[in-house]
């Protein structure tokens, strides 16, 4: 079942990104993130209830609270950098370098967590996943070039922060049920999003707001919460060295819907990369 899990956290995920980029064409990408993060903690609230898992939030041990909430500032902090990239550049520039937050997140796995079984194996995957991100960042740049390359630095940080996203979640939500971590975590990034829209004074925004855009940000906060429910309950009973790496298998759905929705098409080395990066990842799961 985590596994079924992992899946259908990269298909939803994977549409995330899209409904993203549909709605943040005028609307700031603070602006943006905060709006779905308050979709989002209303859908994982709505999984609580239906779990009936609250009454069980004051059973959570204090060690687990504060990796919860360091999570929920990775997470927030990863979304804040990877919405400002998507708004600053192509999808399919932007996806390849977040992608690669599953190479730190699979290496800081078999070191934290002691996932060495095949362990030549994930190796191997991993480094396919390496090669093929290096050649889909090395892709023909596009006429859509973009306000100088601010993109590429964003991007990385949204890498670096997913990456402690993950690691962070599978300590902090050690003898939590997942739907509940995740409210406690959407709750963490709902302060900070919200805190940084105010603090820049975006706020003025809201009342100008494209309702066609608002619709998509709503949209993507949907298919945000419904990724993060599969993803966290894969992470919370699965492999974490194999449900990261299965869970950016979203990059597929984001550059195949990319290619339909923004006429975005990749060149044959970074077609051959993402290639490698699937490759990577079915052998990572088939052999975990």
């Amino acid at each position: 079942m985590w596994l079924i899990a992992a899946i259908a956290s990269a298909v939803f995920a994977g549409l995330t990104t899209i409904l993203a980029k549909c709605g943040i064409r005028k609307t700031s990408s603070d602006v943006a993130t905060a709006l779905r993060t308050v979709v989002v903690l209303l859908f994982s609230l709505l999984m609580v209830g239906i779990v009936g898992s609250l009454d069980t939030i004051t059973a959570i041990a204090p060690r687990s609270w504060i990796f919860l909430i360091l999570s929920g500032l990775a997470t927030g902090a990863s979304w804040i950098c990877y919405f400002k990239a998507l708004s600053l550049a192509d999808v399919n520039k932007v996806a390849p370098i977040d992608k690669s937050s599953t190479i730190l997140s699979v290496l800081l796995a078999i070191l934290l967590f002691s996932e060495t079984h095949h362990l030549a194996v994930k190796l191997i995957s991993t480094a396919l996943l390496g090669v093929g991100i290096y050649l889909m960042i090395e892709k023909k740049v596009t006429d859509k070039e973009t306000k100088g390359k601010r993109w590429i630095v964003y991007a990385v940080l949204s890498a670096v922060f997913a990456a402690l996203t993950s690691i962070l979640a599978k300590i902090g939500i050690s003898g939590v049920e997942s739907n509940l971590g995740t409210a406690i975590r959407t709750i963490v990034v709902l302060v900070m999003a919200w805190g940084i829209v105010f603090a820049k004074g975006e706020h003025r925004q809201l009342k100008g707001l494209d309702k066609k855009e608002l619709l998509f940000i709503c949209l993507s906060g949907v298919a945000t919460g419904a990724s993060w429910l599969c993803y966290y309950y894969a992470i919370r009973n699965g492999i974490v060295s194999v449900v990261v790496p299965v869970d950016k298998l979203s990059i597929v759905v984001t550059i195949a819907l990319s290619y339909v929705i923004f006429k975005e098409k990749l060149s044959k080395k970074a077609f051959f990369g993402l290639a490698l990066m699937v490759i990577g990842t079915l052998i990572m799961a088939i052999c975990m």
